[in-house]
């Protein structure tokens, strides 16, 4: 298949070592297969499991479980990865996504529930479902909520005392949630008692009595396949629950906290790749284009890499120790911005009827736009942003 990638590495690529280079690298050469794996899952979100071989599947796998669980190591011309880094996982779906983001969110693996699981889970917690990942299992990651979005202080599902004191029930609702109406198991946010302490996450399993799930119909991100869940008392038992030997205050809501900002980068990642896509497409499409749209297009690839590399360095702060939140939620932001915006461009250079003549560009277009409700909306990115410069706490400590 024809390359689809320009010439060199991308820009804003400065800051990672030559281990994850060869990462990015060898996912970039990826990219016309995973983009024809991308068009099957658009027409057909059930085509994943005719796809199950492709070496992305199962880098993407490696990329979200730790390094000790892994049960196949992916041809990387010799690099393992970590399975624990944000900033690899970061590298990983951005290069991925630049084929198509639709092969990151259809494939089975540990994903967002798998980085909950690692935050949370005890020993054996993580043992036994980091076990089931070897064969191909999908998973879920259920917060958002019919009646309070993703308001981690307001949720309403309930994990409720069984009558018969054997463990608790957990009964309510949940929304938008990736893959729950075709996976095997999954984590579930519920409140057992009033106050942020009062939070668990727990492990579903969806075979479970109780556990009901429905596909909802979407226009892009078809490979998300989003779904509304309900759980009509279904049984937790205390093996069940993520941390329950920890202290209240390092469980659910901590949990919850965690796990989306370790990856909020990541779905930066993937709209920059998306974009990044867009401007290589339209490049391609119009290789003589006259002066002026060029210079529009090299803006953008410059916009691109700045903020890519905003992105890896919060990344790599992530790694270290360093949570800002607010300048986790701001490259988030305006990565989504971006992302969208370079399509944008690129429907603009291909000219009138360019979303019709075009079936990729179209699919990309609608695809980039729903990284905007991903792990976050602008408006609540902002507040945070507003809050980090009221406070003083935006722009990071830089060491001389």
């Amino acid at each position: 298949m024809p390359d689809l990638t320009t010439a060199g590495p991308p820009l804003g690529t400065d800051l990672l070592d030559a281990r994850l280079t060869t990462v990015l690298r060898h996912c970039r050469d990826m990219a016309p297969d995973i983009r024809a794996a991308g068009a099957a899952i658009e027409r057909d979100p059930d085509a994943i499991v005719t796809l199950l071989d492709l070496p992305a599947v199962a880098v993407l796998r490696a990329a979200a479980t730790p390094q000790r669980y892994q049960y196949e190591t992916p041809d990387l011309d010799g690099v393992t990865l970590t399975g624990t880094s944000c900033l690899e996982w970061t590298v990983v779906l951005e290069a991925v996504s630049y084929g198509d983001p639709g092969l990151v969110l259809a494939g089975p693996g540990p994903s967002l529930s798998g980085a909950a699981v690692a935050a949370l889970g005890s020993e054996a917690q993580c043992a036994d479902y980091f076990a089931r990942m070897a064969g191909p299992t999908w998973t879920f990651f259920a917060l958002t909520e019919p009646n309070k979005g993703s308001a981690v202080l307001e949720l309403e599902t309930r994990l409720d005392r069984a009558p018969d004191g054997d463990g608790w029930l957990l009964n309510g609702a949940k929304r938008f949630v990736g893959n729950g109406a075709r996976a095997q198991l999954g984590v579930v946010f519920c409140r057992r008692a009033p106050g942020p302490w009062g939070i668990e996450a727990v492990l579903a399993d969806t075979s479970d009595p109780g556990f009901r799930g429905e596909l909802l119909p979407t226009v892009g991100l078809r490979g998300a396949r989003l779904s509304h869940l309900r759980f009509d008392g279904v049984r937790v038992a205390p093996a069940q629950v993520l941390g329950l030997d920890r202290p209240p205050s390092r469980r659910g809501f901590h949990g919850a906290m965690t796990t989306l900002l370790r990856c909020r980068p990541t779905i930066a990642g993937m709209a920059l790749g998306v974009g990044e896509a867009a401007c290589d497409y339209a490049a391609r499409q119009r290789p003589h284009l006259p002066a002026g749209q060029r210079a529009r297009l090299e803006a953008m690839r410059h916009r691109i890499g700045a903020v890519r590399r905003l992105v890896y360095e919060v990344a790599a702060d992530i790694d270290a120790g360093v949570v800002n939140a607010h300048r986790v939620g701001a490259v988030k932001m305006r990565a989504g911005h971006v992302g969208a915006e370079a399509t944008m461009l690129a429907v603009d250079l291909l000219g009138p009827g360019s979303l019709l003549e075009h079936p990729w560009l179209a699919k990309a277009s609608r695809d980039v736009r729903g990284f905007e409700y991903m792990e976050g909306t602008t408006n609540v990115h902002r507040q945070s942003i507003f809050q980090g410069l009221l406070k003083g706490t935006f722009f990071p400590e830089r060491a001389a």
